[in-house]
């Protein structure tokens, strides 16, 4: 690996633990920007400290997903946790790591904190300490209840999140809280990473927009307010005829609500919604039958080879109705909407998602599709959604594994 220089405040989110004058406190938090080098630092730190000052241990390294946990955390850290001749034993089926340094070893289990469920993932255990990767991610009874489990002489709490909604409990509780919680607060901004270059930062820049600019990019608690796509504009496309190499339709089904379907097409790295058709039975003044919405979906598809239709998760009834007729293959939509908005958001900003003229819902929509301010988490408002949602579940889909940042590993010079 190539070494590198430490900033400040990734040496001091490594050894506060150690420092005089923080090492009586209780907890670390380091919050800001995107790519602001405060993962590995923390991750290192926070083996280091349990390594020093522990053997026997029982550690816990929390993020949203044990899955997601292993990406962004596990997979940096055990690189550079060898170069430092730490022993890493990870036993991938039940989910811990057991770590040896200068002889004394401690055990590290992984844990996913996506639900109100996974509070009893972690129920009964006695911890000597906690990680948290992306604790805004996780629900306020998961935290929580990790924490009363750090219950040993000693024991010391590490959060690190993005920035969300300033009426997040996370924000209210902890970070406005710190000093009552015993607890160094760390800011981070991505010139405290000396591995990015200028040029990434930019790059950065230009990929998020709005709400998500302001968190990611500068780091801020800041309300969602406004149009969720401001972005939209330079968007449409009035060729009557776009070669396409895939195809893929995407919907979201309503019975008393409007169901939205899309036919995407994806020509030179652009996809384009070439087609859609949109039945509100509250407009219509009559409902429509799965077998009816069928014939819709099929009539959109026309002869083109289809390569999956996206439907709503909660929509079985109609899932069920495709996969009987044998011609399409129906896959259940990704339903994270907040991830789902910005991964559109980031499609838009790079102009890898279009739109034909003809496509006049889901243009009206955006329109009208914005933020609802009077919620005390981010949330749009549930009207003029129904377009939007197919395509958040189509942009879920098509960019949601291959559009995420990409990972940037950090060397620590010895």
């Amino acid at each position: 690996m190539k070494m590198i220089r430490l900033s400040p405040k990734q040496k001091l989110t490594m050894n506060w633990w150690n420092s005089p004058a923080y090492r009586d406190m209780d907890a670390v938090i380091c919050d800001g920007a995107v790519r602001s080098g405060k993962t590995l630092s923390m991750s290192l730190g926070f083996v280091f400290w349990a390594s020093i000052r522990f053997s026997g241990g029982y550690f816990a390294i929390c993020g949203k997903t044990v899955t997601s946990l292993r990406r962004n955390v596990i997979a940096p850290l055990l690189p550079v946790l060898g170069g430092y001749g730490f022993i890493c034993c990870e036993k991938v089926s039940r989910s811990y790591i057991d770590i040896t340094f200068a002889g004394r070893t401690n055990r590290f289990y992984l844990f996913g904190g996506k639900d109100e469920g996974s509070a009893a993932l972690i129920q009964g255990m006695t911890l000597s300490g906690v990680f948290f990767d992306e604790a805004a991610l996780m629900p306020r009874s998961f935290v929580e209840q990790a924490l009363a489990r750090c219950s040993v002489a000693g024991s010391k709490m590490w959060f690190n999140c993005n920035p969300g909604n300033p009426a997040h409990w996370f924000y209210n509780e902890w970070i406005k809280k710190a000093a009552e919680k015993r607890a160094l607060y760390i800011h981070f901004t991505m010139d405290d990473n000396p591995s990015l270059s200028e040029a990434v930062r930019e790059r950065y820049k230009r990929l998020y927009s709005g709400v998500f600019y302001e968190r990611f990019v500068l780091g801020r608690w800041t309300g969602s307010q406004g149009l969720v796509y401001p972005m939209f504009g330079s968007h449409l496309v009035f060729d009557e005829e776009i070669c396409c190499e895939r195809f893929i339709i995407s919907c979201d089904y309503g019975t008393v609500n409007p169901s939205s379907f899309g036919l995407w097409g994806l020509s030179r790295g652009v996809w384009y919604r070439l087609k859609e058709y949109y039945y509100s039975s509250k407009k219509e003044g009559i409902s429509r039958t799965d077998e009816e919405h069928y014939a819709a979906l099929e009539e959109l598809a026309g002869n083109r080879v289809i390569e999956k239709v996206i439907v709503d998760p909660s929509a079985a009834s109609f899932i069920e109705c495709i996969r009987r007729h044998g011609r399409f293959r129906a896959v259940r939509a990704d339903n994270d909407v907040i991830t789902g908005i910005r991964t559109v958001s980031n499609a838009l900003r790079q102009g890898k998602m279009k739109f034909h003229s003809s496509c006049r819902d889901i243009i009206r929509e955006f329109s009208l599709y914005c933020w609802n301010e009077r919620s005390p988490n981010d949330a749009p408002v549930k009207e003029n959604d129904h377009a939007m949602d197919d395509m958040r579940y189509f942009a879920a889909d098509a960019f949601g594994k291959t559009n995420e940042d990409s990972l940037i590993v950090m060397s620590i010079p010895r």
